[in-house]
């Protein structure tokens, strides 16, 4: 028997879909091919003859229920993608607040290559196992592999408060990265089983907003710390135990609490469910648990992969570079270590408003190019700025110029990661082509990364030439391949309206599973 859902649409006539649950006959009328769904065969019918007082009133009502539907999937999935994103960047980046604590001085014999080198642990394993990390949520259940992810780096991160010397801090890091790798781009996997597209990137900019908030918390806490007197512990120990200790906890809750797959989670009633997989099956976004190495395919021989992925790696070259030295850099300026640590805050609060604002035009206006260039651009002006404004001998002036500068590569550095990762997770047809290149934008996208470890030597500061030189090159070279891709977007999507004798209505089946995003109807986002 079919169970209808009313799917109006504002330029069509209103559709129906027709869901079979072996329940009551909801006066269904006509089906398509099932997409099947644990045992749930979600079908697309039509249901003519509504006239137009009737059609409005059943938008009104879908949108009605599509809205409380959404509000529920806010409450139940993303407090749980802020606060693990929260706990994995308070995690990744409180080795630069430790550093200006003493951890340089105590366990690395005070050398910046052994601190670079810390730096690059976390990176190795985390560019290693992206892939993997991600592809493992879409191969089981992706709160259990998320939550595993979140006990490692957990662990790993807490247990930085008892190294005793490099090689016991180096193990830690290695691990802090495994466990991020099977999070991080996992995360926004796990967002496109639930959300449409333009639904996207303003819920991964919500989640990723955390990461700013963590540089505000970390500096925060790290200010704190300071004025902890006479412990029996150094302070930088005190530092990781603080931040790292609610992060095992939280792991568990997530195992035990976050929502799993909406055709399987019981955080959905029936009629939720039929709801929400109904608005992804009119963005053909439904697809069946486990992995097709066809779509996996797809993603190592498509060369966009390759080119959004260097793109965002000049995007996380800053983000490195402001994850590692930002207090080191602001310490320049002539301020204490506390006064250094409590003036990282306020970039961060910038950086997490320009973003959900920015987060939401882009999805407001169904464009990704056009405002991944906008980040790229504040960061050119502020690096610019560090490179140009002299920091030895500075006027007040000087100073207010360069902490300005800090503000946009900051915002830079954080801005563009949701709109870049809604941007390639729009731009795949299917989940298992989607997950891949999930993990190889973190793969390929970190390397420079690694770069950012070493261009801020002591020997150099408070300047810094060589690394605001080449993260001002990399921004500049991010904004050209952006400003490229939505250009050749916008060219492809209507060389196929040409051939294809226009677009196809919308919730028109694709054949996305195995043509990916070749498929006949098929359009990128630009």
């Amino acid at each position: 028997m079919g169970k209808t859902v009313a799917l109006p649409d504002e330029a069509e006539k209103p559709t129906a879909v027709a869901v079979e649950h072996g329940g009551t006959d909801y006066d269904g009328t006509s089906t398509l091919a099932p997409t099947g769904t644990r045992g749930t065969d979600v079908e697309k019918g039509s249901q003519a003859g509504a006239d137009g007082g009737e059609a409005a009133a059943m938008r009104a009502e879908y949108k009605k229920r599509e809205r409380k539907l959404l509000l529920k999937l806010d409450f139940g999935i993303l407090p749980f993608a802020v606060l693990l994103y929260l706990s994995a960047y308070l995690d990744r980046g409180n080795l630069a607040n430790a550093r200006l604590e003493g951890l340089e001085t105590e366990v690395l014999d005070g050398k910046d290559t052994n601190y670079s080198l810390a730096l690059c642990m976390f990176y190795i394993t985390y560019i290693l196992l992206s892939v993997p990390g991600t592809l493992l949520a879409k191969a089981i259940s992706p709160s259990t592999s998320i939550s595993i992810g979140a006990l490692i780096w957990s662990i790993g991160a807490t247990c930085q408060a008892a190294a005793f010397n490099r090689a016991g801090l180096f193990v830690c890091r290695l691990f802090v990265g495994v466990g991020e790798a099977m999070f991080g781009q996992a995360m926004a996997l796990h967002l496109t089983y639930w959300y449409t597209k333009e639904d996207l990137a303003k819920r991964i900019g919500l989640f990723i907003s955390a990461g700013s908030l963590s540089g505000a918390f970390g500096g925060l806490i790290a200010y704190g710390v300071t004025s902890i007197k006479n412990a029996s512990i150094a302070q930088w120990r005190i530092l990781f135990l603080i931040e790292g200790c609610p992060s095992v906890v939280l792991a568990i809750c997530v195992f035990l609490f976050m929502p799993n797959r909406p055709e399987i989670s019981r955080y959905l009633n029936e009629d939720e469910r039929t709801l929400c997989l109904t608005r992804l099956n009119r963005e053909n976004l439904q697809e069946s648990g486990g992995i097709d190495y066809r779509g996996v395919k797809r993603c190592f021989t498509d060369w966009k992969t390759y080119v959004i992925s260097v793109m965002y790696s000049c995007m996380n070259l800053t983000l490195g570079s402001v994850g590692g030295f930002l207090p080191t850099i602001i310490k320049g300026f002539g301020y204490s270590n506390a006064r250094a640590q409590l003036f990282t805050v306020p970039p961060y609060a910038v950086a997490l408003v320009f973003m959900l604002l920015l987060t939401s035009f882009s999805d407001w206006r169904q464009s990704r190019g056009i405002p991944v260039c906008v980040p790229f651009m504040l960061g050119m002006i502020g690096w610019a700025v560090l490179l140009a404004v002299p920091a030895s001998s500075a006027t007040h002036s000087d100073y207010a110029g360069r902490y300005f500068a800090c503000i946009c590569i900051v915002t830079a550095g954080y801005t563009n990661i949701p709109l870049i990762m809604a941007w390639q997770s729009a731009n795949t047809g299917n989940q298992s082509q989607r997950a891949a290149s999930l993990g190889m934008l973190n793969a390929l996208g970190q390397c420079l990364s690694l770069a950012a470890a070493f261009l801020f030597p002591t020997a150099e500061g408070a300047q810094f030439t060589k690394g605001c030189s080449v993260n001002l090159a990399f921004q500049a070279l991010g904004f050209t391949i952006a400003a490229c891709m939505t250009l050749w977007y916008r060219w492809e999507n209507r060389r196929r309206d040409r051939v294809e004798g226009g677009r196809p209505p919308k919730g028109t089946p694709l054949d996305v599973l195995d043509k990916h995003d070749l498929a006949p109807g098929f359009r990128y986002t630009p």
